[in-house]
């Protein structure tokens, strides 16, 4: 055992190194800070603090204890700024690494990138968007200077050495010596208050607001979208190399020097900025559902579920568990919030109230904004048919209620869920629209509404991959046919009664073929044909087909039975009416006029009858 003389003298000399130091008394020690001068003067005041807890632990007289106290006030009060003047030298250089243009994008990520679909409504045929419902190794690089930052790789985490070696392994010095003294709070709080502002200069460079789940709420939704994807970039540089790099940092200086020391250090750094994170998803994921949020909502979902299981591996200590169970809870929530969506969805298309007819029978918007929407869920197929579980709620739970449609989907088992949802969004959606029908008071009208937009529907299914999968051939082909049933039924109400006039019955004098011709009848019936076929062109040029190849086919369709038809009757009778007087007034079209203003259909165009095409 040392004896009390020896004691009493290193006492004293380790004493006055660090009376020398002591900012409270000497101007010298207020100026300058002792590790930013040499290793020598470090070596040696670390060496007198060593001294002063020795002494603490042998000292047998009360002086000796009460000077040794003393002492390591001073020296903890000391080594508590010098610790903090460490910390922040080296703040300005981290805080500028999170450049999230910059960011490295892991590279075992599901996702590369948000979707944007700010502007997918832009475009011509998406033009439903104004239309409403309810009106996301260690050590330096070589050749690198040690004061750059150095990147460790583990699957998506990459943490970055903040501080370099060096200083890391003064402030270690440090804090194992506060520690042993018993300043291990003190310690504590000095890091975290200094390394919490550099966390909060990273968040502002990487567009992380302070806002309370009250502020987001209130936001316009068209402003959260954009911060929405601000976030999911913003989460991703945060968890994986923002808060991975603060723990490997708190580990290198504090690890083994404590009980949890360096756990304490990380928690007391990034729990309120973690908390701040996900406070801005936990407000998305409790708000008002509506359908435009459906895929923001969705790309929240996929960025955290991505980002999960790096959330359990930097927050893996019992003191962060609240932040584990935040994370978990903001994604299950998220998925109800989507599940809710689609169902509120479903019934707003079911019950979109808007009673004025398109005009000129085209798609309507509703048609265009539900396919668009839809097109959209398939872009998130994977997402979806993990999250939607149940079958959606049809018509045949409502028994005797004529405002739902009734579906058996007995004959798709073996469907996901997801699509099922789908495909009765799709006949809930053609429920609507032969509602929308009957406020044409022209028959040929309301089915040639329901034939462009049933085909409109078709074709967005065969223009989506995904879509198409989803729904089916089977169904699809359900589909086609009911556009081609509509197109057959308007023929039949426009077409049958213009075919009538050119029938032979009731044109003869006797009941032979051979008899003579009642040339008053004859004249009756191109008189008819003519004034019916002038009213169905000024009418139907009006009424549109967007789609130019449906548009063609009807028009050829509708040729191959007016043009022979007119051909065969004008052959027949012809000479009949030129043997008379005026015959001009009676035969208004030739087969090439009739031709030529078959054109004109479907056109969207305002025609004057006055302005016949006549063949030379």
């Amino acid at each position: 055992m040392e004896s009390p003389a020896n004691v009493a003298a290193s006492l004293e000399s380790a004493e006055k190194i660090i009376l020398r130091w002591d900012s409270t008394a000497s101007e010298e020690a207020r100026d300058r800070m002792i590790f930013d001068g040499d290793r020598h003067e470090i070596d040696v005041y670390l060496t007198a603090v060593d001294e002063i807890q020795r002494s603490m632990e042998s000292a047998t007289l009360a002086d000796d204890q009460n000077k040794a106290n003393t002492a390591i006030q001073i020296a903890m009060a000391r080594l508590e700024d010098e610790f903090r003047n460490l910390l922040i030298s080296h703040i300005d250089q981290d805080s500028c690494v999170f450049d999230p243009s910059s960011s490295v994008r892991s590279s075992t990520s599901r996702i590369d990138s948000t979707r944007d679909y700010s502007d997918y409504y832009q475009s011509e045929d998406d033009a439903g968007k104004e239309y409403e419902l309810h009106k996301g190794g260690s050590g330096d690089a070589e050749g690198e200077d040690s004061s750059t930052p150095s990147y460790r790789s583990t699957n998506s985490i990459r943490e970055m050495d903040l501080i370099p070696s060096e200083a890391i392994s003064d402030l270690r010095n440090i804090a194992e010596r506060m520690i042993s003294a018993g300043y291990f709070r003190e310690c504590v709080q000095v890091y975290g208050s200094v390394r919490k502002s550099a966390v909060d200069a990273s968040f502002k460079k990487l567009g992380v607001e302070k806002l309370s789940i009250g502020d987001i709420q209130r936001l316009e939704w068209e402003v959260l979208e954009t911060k929405i994807r601000r976030w999911i970039r913003a989460a991703k540089v945060c968890v994986r190399i923002l808060f991975a790099s603060e723990k490997s940092l708190c580990q290198q200086i504090f690890e083994n020097l404590g009980i949890a020391t360096d756990d304490a250090c990380f928690m007391e750094t990034v729990k309120g900025p973690a908390i701040q994170l996900f406070n801005f998803a936990e407000a998305i994921s409790i708000s008002r559902r509506s359908p435009e949020k459906l895929f923001k909502i969705l790309d929240l979902h996929d960025a955290l579920s991505d980002l999960l299981p790096d959330i359990d591996a930097v927050f893996n200590s019992n003191s962060a568990e609240s932040i584990r169970v935040q994370a978990a809870e903001i994604q299950a929530r998220l998925a109800e919030a989507a599940r809710g969506i689609l169902s509120e969805f479903e019934n707003a298309v079911l019950r979109e109230p808007s009673r004025i007819a398109v005009p000129g029978g085209t798609i309507h918007p509703l048609t265009r904004y539900v396919m668009n929407y839809i097109s959209l869920i398939s872009d998130y197929k994977q997402t979806l048919i993990d999250l939607i579980i149940s079958k959606p709620s049809t018509g045949s739970r409502y028994s005797g209620d004529t405002s739902i449609p009734d579906m058996d989907f007995t004959e798709l088992e073996g469907r996901s869920p997801l699509a099922l949802h789908l495909i009765w969004i799709i006949v809930i959606l053609q429920f609507n629209l032969d509602g929308k029908s009957k406020h044409y008071k022209d028959d040929s009208l309301a089915h040639l509404f329901m034939m462009n937009n049933v085909h409109y529907i078709v074709q967005k299914i065969k223009g989506s991959p995904d879509l198409r999968e989803l729904i089916g051939d089977d169904y699809l082909k359900k589909l086609t046919g009911r556009f081609q049933q509509a197109a057959t039924s308007y023929q039949r109400s426009t077409w049958v009664r213009v075919l009538y006039c050119l029938r032979d019955e009731g044109l003869h004098v006797s009941g032979s073929f051979s008899s003579g011709v009642s040339k008053t009848a004859l004249r009756e019936r191109f008189k008819a044909f003519n004034s019916i076929f002038d009213e169905v062109h000024r009418i139907q040029a009006t009424w549109q087909i967007p789609d130019p190849q449906l548009r063609e086919e009807l028009r050829i369709s509708v040729s191959e039975k007016v043009i022979p038809a007119y051909r065969s009757f004008l052959g027949r009778f012809r000479s009949h009416i030129e043997s008379g007087r005026h015959p001009e007034t009676y035969i208004k079209y030739s087969v090439e006029d009739l031709e030529s203003a078959l054109l004109d259909f479907f056109e969207g165009i305002t025609v004057s009858q006055h302005l016949r095409r006549r063949s030379q």
